[in-house]
């Protein structure tokens, strides 16, 4: 019996991220130690201590404070909060409030809880168009709003795409949602410690990230919500973090978290500058080789450290396992249901056909990424293609 191959290239890191040496030291260092963060008793009090030390590191590393990070089990937990506490809460407030203003381009865990309350019949959901870059459609979101700004609960915008790289505009989303006085949550999941992030200057209301994305534990992120936004909760239970996310903390992980946060944003620039110099090396050098190769996503306006490739004539599946066989783990463009690829939601809503839209790789560079990672997908991708276009014409 043979083993797997390992993975000697790790291009993946928009889905997860190795842990950063100093968020693995924080972690293990509080792991043997006991104590409820809400026990009265001096075992309690240094867990408590431990929890609100990282609570007010994560506050001064993305510009809010310290009672505003609401601890979470990580983004989709965090995006489920904003969008059905913030609802309800309005909606509890004033009744007309029910519809919910998003983009096309959202990740899942911003798209399917919305999609279940509109099941339910608890909320109507919009759907912004894109251009096709990615980009929301500014003057669609104030048409929107302006067709009934008393309807409208809340605006929801991701920070950066998680497939195409592309960031949104969300000075000019607060902008606009100002002058109707509606709350604006974002999902920058992708978005702390590769781009600057400051909760404050932003002017959004609710801000999503998550550990695993920023060298941090899996299992941990939070949501920064403003004390002044009514959040009503999911969990019902202790009473924990203001009230809106009941549960007894996990310090250790919280330590992890607040570790990973401080040292992404302190290195942000010099980050960024190393993943953007890799990127643009890889796009450039891939094209040569595959001279129809293009960028998806605003080539400007994006991650520093993604490259999403389209390849026409592929299977972004068949070419992902051909490279995977190679050592080279990166991710399609597309999600894959019951064995069945399925063409990108976000290709779709930047104006893609369906074929089109599973026709690509998503590269993702992160703080463990050298120029040898490049050289090996440059190695590899010019076979890969010629074998996934064979595939591709062979009669099924």
């Amino acid at each position: 019996m043979t083993s797997a191959v390992p993975s000697t290239t790790y291009l993946d890191h928009a889905a997860t991220t190795p842990m950063l040496p100093v968020a693995v030291e924080a972690m293990t260092r509080h792991l043997t130690e006991v104590g409820n963060a809400n026990s009265l008793h001096a075992a309690g009090r240094r867990a408590r201590r431990v929890v609100e030390e990282s609570r007010e590191a994560i506050a001064a590393a993305i510009g809010c404070r310290p009672g505003e990070v609401v601890f979470t089990s990580g983004g989709t937990e965090a995006d489920n909060m904003a969008l059905k506490g913030v609802l309800w809460a309005r909606k509890a407030q004033d009744p007309r409030r029910t519809r919910i203003l998003t983009t096309a381009v959202e990740h899942h865990a911003v798209l399917d809880p919305l999609e279940w309350l509109a099941k339910r019949g608890e909320a109507e959901v919009e759907l912004l168009p894109v251009d096709r870059a990615g980009r929301l459609d500014l003057e669609a979101l104030r048409t929107s709003i302006e067709r009934d700004p008393t309807s409208v609960a809340l605006i929801s915008v991701m920070w950066a795409n998680n497939e195409v790289g592309t960031l949104q505009p969300i000075d000019e989303v607060v902008a606009i949602a100002t002058e109707h006085q509606i709350p604006v949550h974002t999902d920058a999941v992708q978005a702390v410690g590769a781009v600057p992030v400051d909760f404050a200057a932003s002017g959004v209301d609710a801000l999503t990230f998550t550990g695993h994305k920023l060298g941090g534990p899996y299992g941990i992120g939070a949501l920064v919500v403003r004390r002044e936004l009514r959040v009503d909760p999911l969990l019902h239970g202790g009473g924990q973090e203001r009230g809106i996310r009941s549960g007894t903390l996990d310090p250790p992980a919280v330590a992890g978290l607040a570790a990973a946060v401080t040292a992404a944003v302190a290195a942000r620039e010099a980050h960024a500058a190393k993943v953007s110099a890799l990127r643009d090396d890889l796009v450039r050098r891939v094209v040569e080789v595959v001279p129809d190769a293009h960028l998806h996503g605003d080539p400007e306006l994006r991650l520093p450290g993604n490259a999403h490739v389209g390849f026409p004539d592929c299977e972004g599946d068949s070419l992902l396992m051909l490279l995977d066989a190679q050592g080279i783990a990166c991710s399609t463009g597309s999600a894959c249901s019951a064995g069945v690829p399925q063409p990108s939601h976000v290709l779709l809503a930047m104006g893609c056909d369906p074929v089109q839209a599973r026709h690509s790789l998503r590269f993702s560079f992160g703080h463990t990424s050298t120029a040898a990672d490049v050289d090996a997908v440059v190695a590899a991708i010019g076979p890969a293609v010629e074998r996934a276009r064979l595939a591709m014409r062979r009669p099924s």
